[in-house]
């Protein structure tokens, strides 16, 4: 337990501290906030899972703080990651390379791949950089909720289970893109900031995992997942949301209002005005800005916590609206469309 709610950047000799005796430290990442322990340390790692209540069978993202540390944590480096290095990293990028000996078994599930990136943010380069290890880290988040982009959310899941770095509020909102580079063409495993088209103008040829395609996504990954993100229902408020055609919502707000039920819709600023018989509307941002719809999703979807709704109605988006990674992640929060 610690006596601090949330610990400004001025703690990061305690937070060092915290990693080095093999403990965990929430910290804040461009994408989502972290929830890091030493990625060489078995039984830190384990503390991730036991405080997250993360399913085992969900591997961890490692992060680095230069792309030198990466020889020692892969077998093999091969030249298209070079070019992705240089382009994306530090960024939104994760790779999944072949795994050496020196990362545990519980980072990766029991897989032979592991992912990796280099963080962005100043604050998760200098905890990784000032701990002197890899820190692996899923989002700081209990599992199965929306992902945590400020440290409030942050101690809203954990409390004071968790010390916390106070980095603000995350610039991109969602999680990193994930590209597996052990495929025979590069595949992308998780939709992020870094677009198909991004990494395509890059290296050519690049494919997107069948689990991305399918409609009924949930547990559709049956072998050991290379990502995080891809085999368990993620990023779900407490109420069901559902996606549903725009046209219909409001058709749908009076037959579950005269089941008694309190209904909350998110939908954008243009249109937050057309639900007047919806119990509370929460914008996530204008049509015509994707970027600051990410950058708000997983606050709009925790904000419906703080309401008394029973189910959440949300415009099922396309991806030429607002592209790959915000309908991939409002599918797998879901419970149905």
């Amino acid at each position: 337990m610690h006596k601090n709610k949330i610990c400004t950047e001025n703690s990061m000799d305690e937070a060092v501290k915290i990693i080095k005796d093999g403990g965990v430290v929430a910290f804040p990442t461009e994408t989502v906030y972290g929830l890091g322990a030493n990625a060489l340390n078995k039984k830190a790692v384990s503390k991730i899972f036991v405080i997250k209540k993360r399913p085992l069978g969900n591997p961890l993202i490692v992060h680095i703080s230069d792309v030198s540390e990466l020889p020692k944590l892969v077998k093999h480096i091969p030249k298209i990651a070079d070019i992705l290095s240089r382009k994306f990293w530090p960024g939104s990028l994760t790779l999944v390379f072949l795994k050496n000996q020196l990362i545990p078994d519980n980072v990766v599930a029991n897989g032979d791949t592991v992912a990796i990136r280099i963080p962005k943010n100043k604050t998760a380069l200098d905890l990784i950089r000032k701990s002197g290890v890899p820190i692996a880290a899923p989002s700081a988040n209990l599992a199965g909720s929306p992902s945590s982009t400020t440290a409030q959310h942050v101690f809203d899941d954990f409390g004071k289970k968790v010390f916390i770095l106070d980095g603000g509020a995350c610039e991109i909102g969602l999680e990193s893109t994930v590209l597996d580079l052990t495929s025979e063409i590069p595949t992308i495993l998780r939709y992020g900031d870094v677009s198909f088209t991004d990494l395509k103008k890059e290296i050519g040829k690049v494919q997107i995992h069948p689990s991305l395609l399918e409609k009924k996504q949930k547990n559709s990954v049956k072998t050991t997942p290379k990502s995080p993100g891809m085999k368990y229902r993620h990023y779900a408020p407490k109420a069901d949301l559902l996606l549903v055609e725009k046209n219909k919502i409001n058709d749908l707000i009076k037959k579950y209002k005269k089941q008694g039920k309190n209904i909350g819709v998110m939908t954008t600023s243009e249109l937050k005005n057309n639900y007047p018989e919806a119990y509370v509307v929460l914008s996530i941002g204008s049509i015509k800005t994707p970027k600051i719809i990410a950058k708000n999703l997983f606050s709009v979807l925790r904000n419906f916590n703080n309401f008394n709704v029973d189910i959440i109605l949300s415009k099922n988006f396309t991806e030429k609206e607002v592209g790959a990674a915000i309908i991939d992640r409002l599918q797998r929060a879901s419970k149905k469309r």
